[in-house]
């Protein structure tokens, strides 16, 4: 079997995901062999313990920027596919994917880890395939499994999020949407020298010491609003020459920005804000993988889906994009 046919076996096609379309469905054919990009879907919302979401991430992007959003990277002048073929997978199969509020911690342990041993074997073929993955969430634990696979080459993580995401356990449960940090650099999969949080203003005193601790550089959402000129010139040195994994939630932006998502909070970045970072790193930078995690969906109400494709646009569009072929 061809590489192609290997991975399908792990997904629901984008027509016959709920969206129905591909992501960024762009004026031009592109085969899987064209493709430097892979977009990935991961409907989960399992652990998350406030508003319920995040599962409709994955449609909310893929039907925005098929239906409303333009390819066009507008201040760039340039359309998206003169830097990212993007070949769309479609949805990662999975059982008890939208299973809200169970209590069952067997049961939570035993679909990461079923979780995690399908997305290694979809990073292997797309490792061996020189795509870009791209993986659309969902709730934040799929960091853990994704980061874990890609980790070998020590990449810098880039972290964009209101939380930490840095307790040991909550609510019993080890692996969650509030642990995946700490378990990544307990595990040893992530020294905390190459973690950069940004945007953080939520968190509790143990995660502030862990981080702390294990010397995770830290932008808060004060630092950002008060002093981003600082910290623009601050990635720019320390992306130069460096394989970067960036790791964006979406409630990263301010409250004013998310009427959907789970875990909404005030002080955040704005979009030109955001902007600003993102064209900060380096263009002799090189990114290794991305997952856009926590875009909630209800009310029919479709700006996260907007927002997020906007921001996964710059990304894409950016220079430190692997080249195409």
């Amino acid at each position: 079997m061809d590489l192609l046919t290997n991975l399908e076996v792990f997904f629901t096609k984008p027509e016959n995901t709920s969206a129905g379309c591909n992501f960024c469905d762009i004026p031009i054919p592109v085969t899987f062999d064209m493709a430097n990009v892979a977009i990935l879907g991961a409907p989960i919302d399992i652990t998350t313990t406030f508003g319920k979401t995040t599962s409709l991430g994955p449609y909310a992007i893929r039907t925005t920027s098929t239906k409303q959003i333009e390819t066009f990277i507008y201040e760039k002048n340039i359309e998206i596919f003169k830097k990212a073929l993007i070949y769309d997978l479609g949805d990662i199969k999975s059982e008890d994917s939208k299973f809200a509020k169970i209590k069952d911690l067997d049961r939570i342990s035993s679909f990461w880890n079923d979780f995690d041993e399908k997305i290694s074997n979809i990073l292997d073929i797309l490792t061996i395939s020189n795509k870009l993955p791209v993986i659309l969430g969902g709730e934040h634990t799929i960091t853990y499994p994704i980061f874990k696979k890609l980790s070998k080459d020590k990449p810098l993580l880039l972290h964009f999020d209101a939380h930490r995401d840095m307790k040991s356990i909550y609510e019993g449960m080890t692996m969650c949407h509030t642990t995946p940090f700490f378990h990544l650099i307990e595990n040893g999969y992530l020294k905390g020298e190459n973690l950069v949080q940004l945007g953080i203003r939520q968190g509790d005193a143990n995660e502030n010491q862990f981080a702390l601790r294990n010397e995770v550089t830290t932008f808060d959402a004060w630092d950002c609003n008060n002093n981003l000129d600082r910290v623009k010139i601050w990635l720019r040195e320390n992306t130069r020459n460096r394989k970067i994994y960036v790791s964006f939630d979406i409630d990263v932006y301010d409250i004013s920005y998310l009427p959907c998502t789970g875990t909404p909070e005030p002080y955040g970045l704005n979009p030109f804000q955001i902007l600003d970072l993102i064209n900060s790193i380096d263009s002799s930078a090189r990114l290794v993988g991305v997952d856009f995690v926590e875009t909630g969906f209800k009310n029919n109400d479709f700006r996260e889906g907007a927002i997020a494709t906007q921001t996964l646009l710059r990304i894409l569009g950016s220079t430190f994009m692997p080249p195409l072929k």
